[in-house]
């Protein structure tokens, strides 16, 4: 049973304020909502909502328009012919800012635009249903999403509840999980979560065997490791063997040590010249799930190979441009950071970087060669910024003991541009 939230009504009884109000849902239909949210819906000129969603409502003067596939169009329309001119309400499931059209729909307009009447999300039922702290459970929607995103995720004992996107999802979950190595994970599905045909399914992974579940169902997951399953560590380093590699990479240590230098904050963009395997890039975009990527690749083979790493490793929405710098950069918008892995000595690739970076944005070098370091050491000295020598020696068998192998010493250079 969806619950209303009494103290929004009593901030905003007159949602009319507004020319847009978003609705929560839920499976209870219209006997769920709350007086205001039946009084945005009976107030409205146009009412806009999935098919099931508008099935709910009584008749309304308003005019109702099912979404359409894509729901751009109809969005756009709401956006600008609507915007302002007319009372438009829209219905969305549970929570409309979770996951939603809610956060589609607010993310251009001014708050006083609009008013949000949110029910409990299909998220918060799932964790009640299953006495899961909802604070220490990852919330993760496959809906439009790539399911290699959930390698992120995949830890012993980590709680998820999975958005699915049909009926046919939890098979194709059961069978990520099990082909990852957590095919012995706990398997919940709740299908009409909150409505009257309510149910539960219980299994493990690997032998989950309901082929079709109903269109409306939610996944929780608690994630259970086999015996040979290497968990991924969520710090910048992973071992170099996670990754599919010809040998183009920038080894684990000096990796950990470049993130450090890069220092990724949510939401922002990287550039990866020269990506190579795309390990730095990765490994960005594994430091939080706004972070992204741009990854530069002159080689087919390298550039297919940093897209196959990108999937396995939770970062399935790495973008890949195949091409030389500076030739691949116009009509791109300015990043936040940019590592130089490969091409240093390359005429105008540095300037052209160093053009585009956003203010206050960093940029980081890797130097192998004494003339990739004579070309860092003389943007230092025009740009200033701190160098950096890095030596990582491995201790390897020799004979019947160990001696220390040493990698090639690295010269880092690293600035923030003011």
């Amino acid at each position: 049973m969806t619950m209303p939230f009494p103290e929004i009504e009593a901030a905003r009884s007159d949602v009319m304020e507004h020319w847009l109000s978003i609705v929560g849902i839920g499976e209870d239909g219209w006997n769920g909502l709350s007086p205001a949210a039946k009084q945005a819906v009976e107030s409205a000129e146009f009412l806009y909502g999935g098919v099931r969603h508008l099935a709910y409502v009584p008749t309304v003067r308003a005019a109702q328009i099912a979404w359409p596939s894509p729901m751009a169009p109809a969005v756009h329309e709401i956006l600008t012919s609507h915007r302002g001119r007319s009372r438009v309400s829209v219905l969305a499931s549970g929570d409309p800012m979770l996951f939603g059209v809610g956060v589609t729909l607010t993310r251009e307009l001014a708050p006083a635009e609009f008013l949000v009447i949110p029910q409990v999300s299909a998220f918060s039922l799932a964790c009640a249903r299953l006495g899961w702290a909802i604070s220490e459970t990852v919330l993760v929607s496959l809906v439009n999403r790539p399911i290699e995103q959930m390698h992120r995720y995949l830890n012993p004992d980590q709680r998820l509840v999975l958005f699915s996107e049909d009926g046919t999802t939890p098979t194709a979950v059961a069978q990520f999980l099990t082909d990852s190595g957590y095919g012995s994970s706990q398997f919940t599905v709740f299908e009409y979560l909150g409505g009257s045909a309510e149910r539960r399914r219980d299994d493990r992974a690997n032998i989950w065997s309901v082929k079709q579940c109903g269109d409306l169902n939610l996944i929780a997951v608690v994630c259970v490791a086999d015996s040979q399953t290497r968990p991924l560590p969520i710090v910048p380093g992973l071992s170099d063997d996670f990754y599919v590699t010809d040998g183009q990479l920038t080894k684990r240590e000096v990796r950990a040590a470049t993130l450090a230098r890069l220092a990724p904050l949510p939401g922002e963009q990287l550039w990866d010249v020269g990506a190579g395997t795309g390990t730095v890039g990765i490994e960005w975009m594994r430091s939080h799930p706004s972070c992204s990527c741009i990854a530069f690749e002159e080689r087919e083979d390298r550039a297919a190979r940093i897209l196959i790493n990108a999937k396995r490793l939770g970062v399935p929405t790495l973008k890949v441009i195949k091409g030389s710098v500076p030739s691949t950069l116009n009509g791109l918008q300015p990043p936040d950071a940019i590592f130089i892995g490969g091409g240093i000595g390359r005429d105008g690739l540095f300037q052209a970087c160093w053009d585009k970076l956003t203010k206050g944005g960093r940029i980081v070098a890797n130097a192998v060669t004494i003339e990739s370091e004579i070309a860092v050491a003389t943007w230092q000295r025009l740009y200033g910024g701190e160098l950096v020598r890095i030596l990582v020696a491995r201790a390897e068998p020799v004979g019947g003991v160990l001696g220390w192998r040493h990698l090639m010493p690295i010269t880092q250079w690293s600035v923030a541009k003011s």
